[in-house]
């Protein structure tokens, strides 16, 4: 597999996306990685390290897009930056897969524009997979749209349960709408609507609403929102979890016996630290584009990087694309 990485993507670019290449593709995670970005800098920054030449390649791209621009305008005008090239590369099958760290509304413009949606797939959506206490459960969407419709909560249901089938290994995936409550009439008109729709569906396991509490108990294996709940819900998430760590680090400066009940408990709180770290987990999947794109983390580090090459491999060899097009191609019969 060839994975495509958007060299200039993240917050601290290209540093950690160099170095996470080089350690995906030392880890075999992937047979060949497209670093794609100003070819001087990556080249330099490439000579420090010890990898088979052959299977990073450089593909010189002179533009960047920035955090701070409008997405829709920075992709159209710059048409020779690290991130349309990058998709590009998969557009034209040299790419299995694209991973990048830079501006999702960018990353979902671009990918857009290249590979276009699905046939019957309205919005694309983001899917994230978040740990629980159980096992990883999905989310969607956690940053792609801003306001939904029925229709778009409903098509989140059905690629979750797809996604869910070929990602979480799950014949019968469970499909929960995240709402205020659990009762099938709590929630805003959306919600009500929504789940009224998802109770008509024969082949969606819905199983009804689901609330903030038990999100991380692992009880669903699907989790639907709109983009703006979802975003909101997996930075809290994160906050919080970052949150406890640097809890723990104060309490270990106070006295001695917090130092001893800290080397005590440190096996507990390390485990817990690797279940809760992104960087981890490979990104998040952008559902329902004509192509494989994973949107990572701008803050993402080299191991971060690194993991969301592997995921994207991954995604690549799943054969979702092939998946969901039948199931909407069998739709339209």
């Amino acid at each position: 597999m060839n994975i495509a990485v958007d060299a200039f993507g993240s917050d601290n670019a290209p540093y950690p996306e160099i170095e996470g290449a080089v350690a995906a593709i030392n880890s075999q995670y992937c047979d060949k990685i497209y670093l794609v970005g100003k070819q001087d800098i990556i080249a330099k920054e490439l000579d420090k390290y010890f990898y088979p030449e052959k299977s990073i390649e450089i593909v010189n791209a002179d533009e960047i897009i920035t955090p701070n621009e409008d997405p829709v305008m920075a992709v159209r005008t710059k048409k020779d930056s690290s991130l349309n090239k990058s998709i590009l590369l998969n557009k034209e099958r040299k790419a299995d897969a694209v991973v990048s760290a830079g501006s999702t509304g960018a990353v979902m413009a671009a990918s857009l524009f290249t590979y276009g949606r699905i046939l019957g797939v309205k919005r694309p959506g983001l899917a994230i997979s978040l740990p629980t206490q159980r096992e990883p459960e999905i989310i969607l969407d956690v940053g792609a749209n801003v306001d939904c419709t029925v229709e778009n909560l409903v098509q989140f249901a059905e690629m979750g349960t797809i996604y869910a089938k070929s990602y979480l290994k799950k014949s019968n995936p469970r499909i929960a709408l995240l709402n205020i409550g659990e009762e099938r009439r709590k929630g805003n008109e959306l919600t009500i609507s929504t789940h009224r729709e998802l109770e008509k569906l024969p082949d969606i396991n819905f199983i009804g609403n689901i609330e903030g509490k038990d999100i991380l108990k692992g009880i669903v294996d699907v989790i639907i929102c709109d983009g703006f709940i979802g975003n909101i819900m997996l930075k809290i998430v994160e906050g919080v979890a970052l949150s406890l760590f640097d809890i723990f680090k104060e309490q270990l400066k106070k006295d001695w016996i917090a130092k001893i009940g800290a080397l005590l408990a440190y096996p507990v709180f390390s485990h817990l630290r690797k279940t809760m770290d992104y960087t981890e987990y490979g990104g998040a999947f952008l559902l329902g584009v004509d192509g494989i794109t994973i949107i990572t983390h701008g803050r993402s580090n080299s191991k971060a990087i690194k993991n969301t090459i592997r995921f994207a491999n991954f995604a690549s060899k799943s054969h979702f694309l092939e998946h969901i097009k039948r199931y909407y191609k069998e739709r339209e019969k």
